[in-house]
């Protein structure tokens, strides 16, 4: 069983989450982080699509979170 569709219907469902969140500033990073992200998470074994695509959505949000000072 190929995990390209797996992983293009994570990446698609965390993206339209991101974006009717208003949390896209910059698509192609985006794009490319959440692929990372979940390319990872496939290479390490996960193969729960909403474990894929909460993990994605979480590591993106905590990336972009304001830093303390």
């Amino acid at each position: 069983m190929s995990v390209y569709p797996l992983m293009e219907n994570s990446i698609q469902i965390a993206w339209n989450y991101l974006e009717r969140t208003g949390q896209i500033d910059d698509p192609e990073f985006t794009s490319k982080f959440l692929l990372n992200n979940v390319e990872h998470a496939v290479r390490i074994g996960e193969r729960r699509q909403l474990i894929l695509t909460n993990r994605a959505i979480s590591a993106y949000e905590r990336l972009k979170q304001p830093k303390a000072a």
